[in-house]
């Protein structure tokens, strides 16, 4: 069973809110009767990586991983940079 809460009681019994959330219940908030939003638990059902990440690419919060990787190359021209650079600076 779902507990409806207008957007003006759910920010005043917000502590009550959390603590039914808490309990598992499900509350639903309604803006002018129509309902917006849902405060549930987190579901803790302990899903594999490799699920989860698959979700995420799946709604767009995470971009696939590339599968070739381009190596780090030099940002230097010439070898030896680094103890030039130490050099100038005694």
């Amino acid at each position: 069973m779902k507990i409806v809460y207008s957007t003006y009681e759910a920010k005043a019994k917000f502590s009550e809110v959390l603590r039914k959330v808490r309990a598992g219940r499900r509350i639903v908030i309604a803006y002018r009767g129509e309902e917006i939003a849902e405060i549930r638990s987190i579901d803790k059902s302990g899903l594999r990586l490799d699920e989860t990440l698959s979700d995420l690419e799946v709604n767009g919060i995470l971009s696939p991983y590339p599968e070739k990787r381009r190596g780090l190359g030099s940002i230097t021209r010439k070898p030896g940079a680094l103890a030039r650079f130490l050099e100038s600076r005694e």
